[in-house]
């Protein structure tokens, strides 16, 4: 990133830390976990120990991080290696995003920047200027990527409370800043299990592993009186109302079943996975050392604030988690399509001087799609 540029976010982000120090609190047990902090066109620093809402706002202004973290863990001694901690117990969370949802609208609202000579494309093969296939993507998420994203964090939600009988309160839905959600499970009876059984909680949850058997299918001899019904919980409840649909075609559906023989049942299996199972990045769930985003900090993925969800269905996160000042700025656009922040569109722009909203300057700076005038 060019000095310009840089010096630009960090004013800016900087600005967000100061006017917005009631988003950013300390987690529960602050003094127990690890927190950490990037800086623009540099590494990580992690083995923080903050005890207090005032400790994190002094970091931020002091440092004028890009992007600020804290871990899910709970040790003895937060400050110190990964391996003198002492690991206590490590709080839920999943990680759900758009662009693990194999959604056919991405292909239309992704560019392709190339890393040889910077050229910005919508052609996702090789560069049209230089012909190199060095090409580093950038998607400018849009309301369906949001939306569907809202459908995993749904089913999720509904897994955890009636499978796993999690209360409610202890849900927590933030908006991870970019491209998805993240979903927090605190003061769970799933506190202190390690990497292994959280596995097996996220196979559970993303419908992995299903075999014909469980559901009452066998290569030989199968029982028509084994498979599910409705009324039962877990898997086998969201089988029956994805392949029978209601009880009283349960009989006929059954029949089609044994006829199509025991291969076909396991492709139905297969397929049941994008309606029952919850597309989840496994990696996040398993991690009991990682340091996630902190919530009310900046994502510099794209300038938005990682923030909490009151209202999933109304949230709309091209309004609601956009915080950076909307004073006017020069910069030299080169975004080839259209994207809306705060009720405002812009785009597209090919290597034009435009005047726009800070907001909106730093989306795209953070994107890669514009440099400062």
């Amino acid at each position: 990133m060019n000095e310009n540029n840089l010096k630009f976010l960090e004013e800016s982000f900087k600005k967000y830390y100061f006017e917005h120090s009631e988003l950013i609190l300390v987690p529960e047990r602050s003094s127990e976990r690890e927190f950490g902090f990037q800086k623009f066109n540099s590494g990580m620093t992690r083995h923080i120990s903050i005890k207090d809402d005032k400790e994190l706002h002094l970091l931020c202004m002091q440092n004028t991080p890009s992007d600020v973290y804290c871990s899910n863990a709970y040790y003895t001694f937060p400050n110190l290696p990964m391996n003198e901690k002492d690991w206590k117990e490590a709080d839920l969370i999943f990680d759900i995003d758009a662009k693990d949802l194999n959604l056919s609208c991405r292909e239309n609202h992704t560019i392709s920047i190339c890393n040889d000579c910077n050229e910005i494309s919508k052609n996702h093969v090789k560069c049209l200027k230089c012909n190199s296939i060095k090409l580093e993507k950038k998607s400018l998420p849009c309301k369906n990527c949001i939306n569907s994203s809202k459908i995993e964090v749904t089913k999720l939600s509904e897994i955890l409370i009636n499978d796993f009988k999690i209360n409610k309160e202890n849900i927590h839905v933030y908006f991870s800043g970019n491209e998805g959600f993240h979903v927090y499970v605190y003061n769970s009876q799933f506190q202190q299990i390690g990497s292994r059984e959280r596995s097996d909680l996220v196979d559970y949850i993303m419908f992995n592993g299903a075999i014909p058997e469980t559901f009452g299918m066998k290569k030989f001899k199968p029982n028509r009186s084994s498979f599910p019904d409705f009324g039962k919980s877990g898997w086998q409840e969201r089988f029956s109302k994805q392949i029978f649909g209601s009880k009283s075609k349960r009989s006929k559906i059954i029949s089609e079943l044994l006829a199509n023989g025991y291969s076909s049942f396991q492709k139905t299996l297969d397929d049941l996975s994008n309606s029952i199972g919850v597309k989840i990045d496994p990696n996040v769930t398993m991690d009991i050392h990682r340091i996630f985003r902190m919530p009310g900090s900046i994502n510099s993925k794209s300038g938005l604030t990682k923030i909490f969800c009151k209202d999933l269905s109304k949230f709309d996160p091209y309004n609601d988690a956009s915080y950076i000042a909307d004073d006017s700025v020069e910069v030299i656009a080169n975004c080839p399509m259209e994207f809306k922040l705060k009720n405002k569109k812009f785009g597209p722009y090919t290597n034009e001087k435009i005047t726009i909203p800070r907001f909106a300057a730093v989306y795209m700076i953070c994107k890669k799609l514009a440099t400062l005038a």
